[in-house]
């Protein structure tokens, strides 16, 4: 089995380099300028942040990435696909306006935001993957439609995934509406009657027949339904929610399929960056006191050996007392496992391995 190579950097700074320094050293000596961006169009994946969450990455980060791209050539743009539950990201305006807000504009970062799966999550790519749960990938369109594809990545706690890496970025992240739902669950939203008030958008949406409406409240016939949460985009109230009723481990590895169809086929380059490691997503409102010390800058052609150096190396630090995590018995010496006993990060990286995604054995070079 073949070794790949993790480029690193810690967070240390001197009068001579900053941190974007380090980041623009780290993803050169990584390889990424050896790839062909010359006319191309280039999608960095990131996380705007949820509007109260303040663990996001910073956007000078993205700044670094988008101006070597633009060095190369390229064309680069900031993109994510909106969010399936309720929040400050659900439609394209929406989550343009978290983007800004969070530092993501033009002026701060040197390229555009172009929210991947449209303005209600319905602009979407079928990406045939064959995998053991999903055969068709419901990939956001603008993604899909880029030559060259970058993550860039907040590597923090998650509290389904045990931990989100650069594979939860990747499949999740540019999954549209409905490619959400169906790594969530079965794809098979329900409508909260107390809060629906029978406008009857859902129904006129519905292509299937599913929806109907009585007493001045929508129901969905399951039967029907066939999950592609276009529903849940043009409620007025929000009162039409996925039910997110998926294993944990199915979950993982579904996000290993959604990220083979996003990966394939083209060229690609990750990192991820190990600050602010918060226990849960950024898709959060808030976040909570960090459960380890800031750790570094990672970098690798393989998302699969980039995700296992950075747990490797959050697992090596020490506990910050006060966190979430201090609380928690060491039950499995692993933080991410302590944290949420509930998940298995491992599913997923074993399934990426699985689907040809990269290798779990991995050579860490320290810049």
């Amino acid at each position: 089995m073949s070794v790949s190579k993790v480029y690193y950097t810690d967070m240390h700074t001197n009068s001579e380099i900053n941190l974007p320094g380090k980041l623009d050293k780290l993803i050169r000596k990584a390889g990424m300028t050896d790839i062909d961006f010359k006319n191309k169009f280039a999608a960095i994946k990131i996380h705007f942040g949820e509007l109260g969450n303040l663990a996001f990455l910073r956007p000078n980060y993205a700044k670094v990435v988008a101006d070597i791209v633009k060095e190369c050539g390229g064309k680069p743009f900031l993109t994510d696909c909106n969010t399936l539950y309720v929040g400050s990201r659900k439609n394209a305006l929406d989550h343009l306006d978290t983007a800004y807000l969070n530092g993501f504009s033009p002026l701060q970062t040197g390229c555009h935001v172009i929210i991947g799966d449209g303005l209600k999550g319905t602009d979407e790519a079928l990406v045939p993957v064959d995998g053991e749960y999903v055969k068709e990938a419901k990939i956001g369109r603008a993604i899909m439609d880029a030559d060259v594809f970058i993550s860039l990545t907040h590597f923090k706690g998650h509290e389904s995934t045990g931990f989100g890496g650069a594979l939860k970025n990747i499949g999740m992240g540019c999954g549209s509406r409905a490619g959400k739902m169906e790594q969530h669950n079965a794809g098979k939203p329900h409508v909260e009657q107390d809060i629906c008030i029978g406008c009857g958008k859902c129904k006129k949406q519905c292509a299937h027949s599913a929806i109907t409406i009585a007493d001045r409240k929508s129901s969905i016939n399951k039967d029907n339904c066939v999950g592609c949460g276009r529903c849940i985009g043009v409620c007025p109230v929000d009162a039409i929610v996925s039910d997110c009723d998926e294993s944990n481990d199915i979950l993982n590895r579904k996000i290993a399929e959604y990220s083979k169809a996003v990966l394939q086929d083209r060229s690609c380059f990750h990192i991820s960056i190990a600050v602010d490691i918060s226990p849960n997503c950024d898709c959060h409102n808030e976040n909570d006191v960090p459960i380890t010390p800031n750790v570094g800058m990672f970098a690798s052609f393989d998302p699969v050996a980039l995700d296992q150096a950075c747990v490797d190396a959050v697992n090596r630090q020490n506990v910050i007392q006060g966190s979430v995590l201090s609380k928690k018995e060491d039950k499995f010496h692993d933080h991410f496992k302590n944290t949420h006993p509930d998940t298995n990060w491992e599913v997923c990286l074993d399934h990426a391995e699985k689907l040809g995604l990269g290798h779990r054995e991995y050579e860490l070079i320290k810049i």
